[in-house]
């Protein structure tokens, strides 16, 4: 089973964002830093997901564990619903996604257990400049 840790950070709400992507259990560990530009934190973490998503689906990647410390897109991954509707459209896209591979499962950590990708995220930013 593939593990992918994804952490969406910004500096500021809103403000320079980026995704932080850690996958492993393919026989190796990828790290991905992506500039995200301006936008609040939760959109960051989804679009965390959302390029996690589509890294997986390039690799061919069946099944997935996703981990994140954002108890909003874990909820709304969960309950497959987002009361916001800036997140509703992220989330839509996400799903389309999810609904592709053979076992999605997606759990929430607390930040302490999702350190490497909250670095890669906190590094995007950076690179937004």
């Amino acid at each position: 089973m593939i593990e992918v840790y994804i952490d969406g950070a910004s500096a500021g709400n809103p403000g320079p964002s980026g995704a932080g992507i850690f996958i492993k259990g393919h026989g190796g560990a990828d790290q991905y830093s992506i500039p995200l530009g301006i936008m609040s934190n939760h959109e960051a973490e989804f679009h965390a997901l959302i390029h996690a998503l589509t890294i997986c689906q390039r690799n061919n990647y069946q099944v997935v564990s996703f981990r994140t410390d954002s108890q909003a897109v874990e909820g709304a991954v969960e309950k497959r619903f987002a009361k916001k509707e800036t997140y509703r459209s992220l989330l839509e896209e996400a799903l389309k996604h999810i609904d592709q591979f053979d076992l999605f499962f997606i759990k929430w950590i607390p930040s302490n257990q999702n350190k490497v990708a909250d670095e890669l995220a906190r590094k995007a930013i950076q690179m937004n400049k």
